[in-house]
């Protein structure tokens, strides 16, 4: 079985990381596989027992476990907390079994079914941090899973709206037509068809160098993967279990990068907005594009998310980062 000890893909993308963020042999996370239905799926883990909180990282559908440990994981790790980052089945080193092709659905329920699994474990508190489609996936978690004391997402995009499909797809083409026929698709035997997301989505606006838009698109765990309509489709039209009027679980943040060409502020503010019951925050990124690899945004993202896991889950042994 494959290990990101073996892949060059992502050594490759972290390259274009500052070198603070850059992870060497030594400081790589421990590689686990978690038994999930007909799936073994993959979970880069820096587990710490004395760790007063527990971060589940959820990636995009450009992006993989291995992409979020780099930017986040790590230096959450470094700071004293326990962090997972899983692959989500068809991306990264997760294996999928044999059957129904995956849905957005089982994306959800696996994130839910990883609390839940965390939480038999022990029972500290849990945050959940997302980029990209995984900011709304933490959000869709947390409304199924109910028990995580905080969310924060690299923007919030409810695929429902068609403006937010109109300025994230491809063109208005893929939005307009190519949405409805891959919903239309799949209810039939041809669900399984797959397309690369490159050609659903904005995937060149992933990073906002050239150089590093190349080595992520080569990567066929991450940015250079093909989905199957049935996914396309469950996740272009994934209602809640509860709507953002009615979310009451926990606070939420988003930290929205500033440079970010594929889903600028606007586009998360149109769910945000209707938001009321808890607190929501919104911390910008200098600099940063949708997958950040630029400073400042890049220490602005963890100073963001450490001190809001000490805010919501009251923790005082852990020394909030300086800004």
């Amino acid at each position: 079985m494959t290990t990101y000890a073996q892949q060059e893909n992502w050594r490759q993308i972290q390259g274009f990381l500052p070198v603070e963020f850059q992870l060497q042999p030594a400081q790589e996370p421990q590689e686990e596989w978690w038994p999930w239905g007909r799936h073994r799926i993959h979970l880069d883990c820096y587990r710490n027992a004395s760790a007063p909180v527990k971060v589940i990282l959820f990636h995009g559908v450009g992006t993989n476990g291995r992409q979020m440990s780099t930017i986040l994981g790590a230096p959450l790790a470094r700071l004293g907390f326990e962090t997972i980052a899983i692959d989500m089945p068809e991306y990264g080193l997760t294996q999928v079994g044999s059957g129904k092709p995956v849905r957005y659905h089982d994306w959800v329920q696996a994130g839910s079914d990883l609390i839940d699994a965390e939480r038999a474990r022990d029972n500290r508190p849990i945050v959940l941090y997302g980029l990209s489609a995984g900011g709304m996936q933490t959000y869709h978690v947390a409304a199924k899973n109910g028990n995580v004391q905080g969310i924060v997402g690299m923007t919030f995009l409810d695929q429902r709206i068609q403006q937010v499909r109109d300025e994230t797809a491809y063109n208005l083409f893929m939005s307009r037509v190519g949405g409805p026929l891959a919903s239309l698709t799949a209810r039939t035997p041809l669900a399984g068809l797959r397309m690369p997301m490159a050609a659903a989505s904005k995937m060149h606006a992933l990073v906002n160098d050239p150089a590093a838009l190349k080595a992520c698109m080569t990567d066929k765990t991450s940015a250079g993967k093909w989905v199957t309509l049935s996914f396309l489709a469950s996740y272009t039209d994934y209602s809640p279990v509860v709507e953002p009027e009615a979310f009451n679980v926990c606070p939420i943040l988003l930290t929205q990068p500033a440079q970010d060409h594929w889903t600028p502020l606007h586009l998360s503010q149109l769910f945000l907005q209707r938001i009321k019951r808890v607190p929501v925050k919104v911390t910008m990124l200098e600099n940063a594009g949708h997958y950040p690899l630029e400073q400042p945004g890049l220490n602005q993202m963890v100073v963001a998310v450490r001190d809001f896991c000490i805010d919501v889950t009251h923790i005082t042994h852990v020394t909030r980062a300086n800004t």
